[in-house]
């Protein structure tokens, strides 16, 4: 009798726990049903939306510069040369050094001109003495022609001795005035203020000889040209631009804005001024050439570097300046990827007026506060539908963020460690 009990005792455990089992299984199913919809619906089981990184619109005024080539020039150059013949006899100034109009540069041996302009002074004073004469004789000739004691045959003669001879007094106050003219081209002299180079001959040459020797190079850089090439087909858009009232003249003047870039691509800090565009086209290369005038105090740059020069010369009103990675072109056109209050993101196509560096201008396509999106793409093509936005930073300015958070976090750490110490 017992063991039949135990029989009948087994199989209705075995039922119960089978029940639970299917009772738990039955539960699970309806929560991993109910999972996916509460995910879609946003529920508290959802994961939350993804970040990305976006702008917001700022419509401005922006300034259309380009690029362009340039090569610096001394704003003057004057060569030295030796305007008289000898022998070259003391160099008076330090090579490199800056010099002044009128500093005394090199002295050619003057003995042969000091002795010239002896003779000449000397010939002028014989001519003087001559001139006296003849004025002399004149005056005592001009009673007796009118006595009739001379013939006028003789005082015609008296007087023509007096016009010859105030002649060689003229001429000879000429010569005085040439051998010292030569006599002072011995002392060479700088032509304009500079920065003068090497010496092309030594003491001891001679110079002059037949032509008139180069002796050195002074050059003016302060202020310097910068001589720019731009090509014309870019200058015939931008006028056709600005007659058309697209664009404006930057800073409402006709001289456009000159930003000099040095070699390391950091700008220059003297700005530089727009001096005129040639009237003609270089037939082998179909450019315009543009020159610019900029200071250059410390004399830093030098004659005959390349340099990039930014000209600013439009600007356009309302224009929007976006990262280049926020904007997608392709031959169907340009577009960006909005974010909505919601989170929502939808394409949108933008028109693009040029380029500002690391940036694209946007002319047409956006308002103001509307946020675009820079980075965050893969996000969206996992399946991503809403977004969480987030402001962009540039890649230096996300560099230089941790470093400022940290500094003060490791001040707090030590600051209890030092606190415990004491």
């Amino acid at each position: 009798m017992s063991v039949s009990a135990e029989f009948r005792f087994v199989p209705r455990r075995r039922m119960a726990l089978t029940t639970c089992l299917l009772a738990l299984a039955v539960m699970a199913a309806c929560g991993d049903k109910q999972q996916p919809a509460a995910a879609k619906a946003g529920g508290p089981g959802a994961p939350p939306p993804p970040e990305v990184a976006v702008v917001t619109v700022q419509p401005g005024v922006v300034a259309l510069s380009t690029e362009l080539p340039g090569r610096l020039e001394a704003s003057r150059v004057a060569e030295v040369r030796a305007r008289v013949a000898g022998i070259l006899q003391k160099r008076l100034f330090t090579e490199g050094s800056n010099v002044k109009a009128g500093q005394r540069l090199f002295t050619i041996d003057p003995a042969p001109y000091e002795a010239a302009l002896q003779s000449a002074q000397a010939q002028l004073a014989q001519a003087e003495a001559s001139l006296a004469n003849a004025s002399a004789t004149l005056a005592r000739d001009k009673p007796l022609i009118a006595a009739k004691a001379i013939s006028q045959q003789e005082y015609d003669a008296a007087v023509a001795a007096e016009k010859a001879a105030a002649a060689q007094v003229a001429a000879g106050h000429a010569a005085v005035r040439t051998a010292g003219i030569n006599l002072g081209y011995a002392s060479v002299t700088a032509p304009i203020s500079g920065r003068i180079g090497r010496a092309l001959v030594t003491e001891g040459a001679l110079v002059g000889q037949g032509e008139a020797t180069p002796l050195a190079l002074v050059q003016q850089i302060n202020p310097l040209y910068v001589n720019i090439t731009q090509p014309a087909a870019q200058v015939l858009q931008l006028r056709q631009a600005l007659r058309d009232g697209k664009l404006a003249r930057a800073g409402g003047t006709d001289a456009a804005r000159v930003q000099v870039l040095l070699e390391d691509g950091q700008p220059y800090p003297q700005a530089a001024r727009l001096l005129f565009t040639d009237l003609s086209v270089d037939p082998a290369t179909g450019e315009v050439s543009v020159r610019a005038v900029m200071p250059n105090p410390n004399g830093q740059l030098l004659p005959g570097m390349y340099v990039r020069a930014r000209l600013e010369q439009a600007q356009v009103d309302g224009a929007i300046l976006l990262p280049r990675q926020a904007v997608t072109r392709g031959s169907h056109g340009d577009t960006v990827m909005v974010v909505a209050a919601d989170g929502a993101v939808a394409p949108r196509p933008v028109q693009v007026g040029g380029a500002q560096g690391q940036n694209w201008i946007i002319t047409g396509g956006l308002q103001a506060g509307e946020q675009v999106m820079v980075e965050g793409a893969m996000k969206l093509m996992m399946g991503a539908k809403v977004v969480k936005p987030v402001p962009w930073q540039p890649a230096s300015a996300a560099a230089s963020a941790p470093q400022a958070a940290q500094a003060p976090a490791s001040d707090a750490a030590s600051a209890p460690a030092s606190a415990a110490s004491n």
